[in-house]
């Protein structure tokens, strides 16, 4: 496994322990001498207690004394700080003292687009605003209080890296809390090399005034470990240190809609897709996201996960084929693939076939069975051939012919257990491609597990 490498107030350098001895050695008090950190360093002498700790601290079966099967995990690279013991802060707590942080990213790894780094900083962020009262501002032409930087070997800073592998990237505690990602690296925002949100969001825990967690859920856990960057949440440990150190969120909590009093009757939709097997509605800057593992609704605003896409996605469409999802806005047209936009996106919607007068997709749906994807436009509608890539002849078609009972306008549309459900104001059609009918009507909300008058209206996703 991979090592972040911790800066703090004074540095903690990685490196792999033998098991069986471990004796701290000081070299330096936590203060700060011109702004220049004093290192730590770790050398051996363990007794059979501290192996013991040592062995529940990675997970491992504790037995009080090393052996080759329980002491793998513990020589795997991590942070040099103290191995054992509960959730850790800095010496003398070091915290912010102003709730407004800002941070400028310097340069730029070159493995990655600017837009998806930008994307991968923000949200690394974002996972400890939601639960703090924090909020993390981009600048660009001023000193900010986090700089983050890419930087190969020694930097500037007394604590080079070490080229590919082993250290990932450094921070400095708090009033400092800068960044440094090691550039030899190989980042990424999947699930090979390096991902860069998954490090950021560890390294900005540092930033902030925490330690390492001896629980192997929590984000502040010492190792890299890959999970999917998409499900990732704070743990309970991470939860609860930080608020130990800068109390609840005081802020109001946008990401949970509260069906007594957030519920909209009139909600209406700019758009509507699943992805991944969740559920996402757009309105104006904001979408809900529904997941089968959560009860709750989530809202976030767009630009926290897509930073160069402007808010007001008119029409969305998943293709599960490819694992796809694709927005539209005005005349151009995005895929992604795991919440990243693929390469040489964004295209004119005309290269999908659709007439250059048209000016915008007012909703969109993909018939799996069909193998079709439906574009409704001004109370049209146009059928294109997803394994052709092509449209239809004698397209397009009146709404009303094509799909009785929803009307000529179509907001929204989705599909979802093998029905297609079409918007219009609040309400939606529940339509059947094999009936050729409507087969329920419902309001918009009721996706969001919300209260009608005459009792709760929920629909769950399984």
């Amino acid at each position: 496994m991979k090592s972040l490498t911790v800066l703090l107030i004074f540095v903690t350098c990685c490196s792999a322990f033998p098991v069986g001895t471990l004796r701290e050695t000081d070299e330096g008090d936590d203060s700060l001498t011109g702004g220049t950190p004093q290192s730590r360093s770790f050398t051996t002498s363990a007794s059979p207690n501290k192996t013991g700790r040592m062995q529940d601290f990675f997970d491992v079966e504790i037995t009080g004394r090393p052996d080759e099967k329980n002491t793998d995990g513990m020589q795997k690279p991590k942070c040099g700080f103290i191995d054992v013991g509960e959730f850790s802060f800095f010496s003398g707590k070091p915290v912010w003292k102003k709730r407004n942080l800002t941070y400028r990213i310097l340069n730029y790894t070159k493995n990655m687009a600017k837009d998806e780094v930008d994307w991968a900083i923000q949200r690394a962020f974002k996972i400890w605003s939601d639960v703090t009262s924090f909020t993390f501002t981009r600048i660009n032409n001023s000193v900010s209080d986090i700089e983050i930087s890419f930087v190969s070997r020694a930097h500037n800073d007394s604590y080079p890296f070490d080229g590919p592998s082993n250290k990932l990237a450094h921070a400095f505690r708090p009033s400092n809390g800068d960044v440094h990602f090691d550039n030899d690296e190989t980042w990424t925002n999947g699930s090979h090399d390096e991902n860069l949100f998954l490090v950021a969001a560890h390294e900005f825990g540092h930033s902030l005034g925490l330690h390492h967690s001896n629980d192997s859920k929590a984000v502040m856990f010492g190792h890299y470990q890959y999970v999917n960057p998409t499900t990732l949440q704070l743990s309970k440990d991470d939860i609860d240190a930080i608020q130990s150190l800068y109390g609840v969120q005081k802020k109001p909590v946008p990401p949970t809609l509260n069906p007594e009093s957030n519920c909209l009757p009139n909600i209406t939709f700019d758009a509507v897709t699943t992805m991944n097997g969740s559920m996402l509605f757009f309105k104006d800057g904001h979408f809900w996201r529904k997941t089968p593992q959560n009860t709750k609704v989530e809202r976030f605003s767009i630009s926290s996960f897509w930073p160069f896409l402007t808010s007001g996605i008119q029409a969305a469409y998943e293709y599960p084929k490819n694992n796809q999802v694709f927005f539209f806005k005005k005349t151009k047209y995005w895929a992604l693939k795991d919440y990243k936009i693929e390469k040489n996106y964004p295209k004119n919607i005309s290269e999908l076939g659709l007439p250059r007068t048209v000016k915008r997709v007012d909703a969109a749906v993909h018939d799996e069975e069909a193998g079709k994807t439906y574009f409704f436009i001004n109370g049209k509608y146009w059928s294109f051939d997803e394994q052709k890539k092509q449209m239809d002849k004698r397209y397009p078609r009146k709404i009303i012919t094509g799909f009785p009972g929803i009307g000529n306008k179509v907001q929204a549309a989705f599909k979802y257990k093998g029905l297609l459900y079409f918007s219009n104001g609040n309400q939606q059609y529940e339509y059947s491609m094999k009936k050729k009918n409507v087969t329920n009507v419902l309001k918009n909300m009721s996706w969001f597990n919300c209260k009608s008058e005459n009792g709760w209206n929920s629909t769950s996703i399984e």
